[in-house]
């Protein structure tokens, strides 16, 4: 007679033929160029440590600092006990940072989606969403009850076709992301915006890769493109380019307000730990003070992608610090990944369902903590790595 968890072992069984099971390595150091991998000192082309600010020691002293003052964790959630003094005054400076009028910090970015999908928008109401939107914001739709529409991925025509095909609805919300995380490819939030105008849509953008890249001194998408004002929510993250974690969703103050009152993953969640946005206010401040880092990530961004080309590789439609390596077949991804951290490259597969089935690929992320040696070193890797395994002719 069947067990009542065959089914599990029959799919892991599948994963692994399939090349699509997750080996999921330890890291044993701080995040930075260099780190240990199971035990092995390799060049981290991985994390989303875009900065370097991960293992910053003014970031790690204010964090210190903190937990001092206000213990290790706030043992509430936001709207009773849990709201301190150092969440309000990071979303204050979240806000002047941002140029809005408010912002309401989150326990991560993926709660942030969750927070502000789920209280702007109903089951009498329709998302219009990026085909490729990433998995929080499919989640944040869930929660919401709301009809989902997708539209061809970074395509405000079709965008427009889907938004007149949907005439009768209470509300409509566009939402993209900023910087597609798999493909490094930024939306076209200007005409995003101004289809969205047409049909007087709310508009929400997830700038999670953005925050710390894109902008003025890493001020986001919405900066970067000149369009204060203009969108109605925009959401951001602090466990990529800010090195720590938590989330923020930035706006008008009524809807920061709005968001407080009905946002359940706010209201139902524990804050975050006062260490945490300690962190984070430090980070921020390093941002304000200089841009220096930001362009330090965008020339090593140039650097490797060149010789990445020159090498012969595809690099897909990337215009930003995310460098996706494509090979197609998952089981070959996989092998490229293990032979590259034989030559010293932690580099993992990004394999279906992150990606489409036949569009595996690496992913390598690019730091201002990488020096032009070790830029050199993983491409002398790459190519060595892709000869061998055929996927350079």
């Amino acid at each position: 007679m069947p067990g009542k968890l065959d089914f599990i072992a029959q799919e892991l069984s599948s994963l692994r033929e399939r090349g699509l099971f997750i080996d999921i390595r330890v890291v044993d150091s701080p995040q930075g160029a260099w780190i240990t991998v199971d035990g092995r000192r390799v060049l981290n082309l991985c994390s989303n440590n875009y900065l370097g600010l991960a293992d910053h020691d003014v970031l790690k002293r204010r964090a210190r600092e903190a937990i001092q003052s206000l213990g290790v964790g706030p043992a509430a959630v936001r709207t009773t006990a849990g709201t301190l003094s150092i969440h309000l005054d990071l979303e204050a400076r979240m806000a002047r940072f941002k140029g809005v009028e408010a912002t309401l910090s989150c326990q991560s970015g993926y709660c942030a989606n969750l927070v502000a999908l789920g209280a702007a928008v109903g089951p009498e109401d329709i998302i219009f969403s990026d085909e490729l939107n990433h998995a929080s914001i499919i989640d944040g739709a869930r929660l919401s009850r709301a009809k989902v529409v997708r539209y061809a991925h970074c395509d405000p025509a079709d965008l427009r076709e889907k938004l007149r095909s949907e005439p009768s609805t209470r509300r409509r919300l566009v939402v993209t992301d900023g910087v597609f995380s798999m493909d490094g490819d930024i939306a076209p939030m200007p005409e995003i915006c101004s289809v969205a105008a047409e049909f007087e849509a709310l508009v929400m953008v997830d700038d999670a890769h953005g925050e710390g890249v894109l902008g003025r001194a890493g001020r986001g998408i919405v900066d970067h493109f000149a369009l204060h004002g203009k969108v109605d929510l925009e959401v951001g993250t602090f466990s990529k380019a800010f090195g720590v974690v938590g989330g923020i969703v930035a706006g008008s103050r009524q809807v920061v307000d709005y968001l407080r009152q009905k946002g359940r993953p706010f209201l139902f969640s524990s804050a975050v730990p006062p260490a945490d946005a300690a962190a984070c206010i430090a980070a921020l401040e390093i941002l304000e003070e200089s841009g220096e880092l930001v362009d330090r990530l965008w020339a090593n961004t140039r650097r490797f992608k060149e010789g990445m080309r020159s090498l012969g590789f595809d690099l897909g439609k990337s215009v930003t610090p995310i460098v996706p390596v494509m090979v197609g077949d998952a089981r070959l991804a996989g092998a490229f990944s293990r032979k590259l951290f034989e030559e010293k490259i932690f580099a993992m597969p990004i394999v279906y369902p992150a990606v489409g089935r036949d569009k595996a690929r690496i992913r390598a992320m690019i730091s201002a903590t990488h020096s032009s040696e070790d830029l050199d070193f993983a491409l002398e890797a790459f190519g060595r790595a892709g000869r061998e395994l055929a996927i350079l002719r």
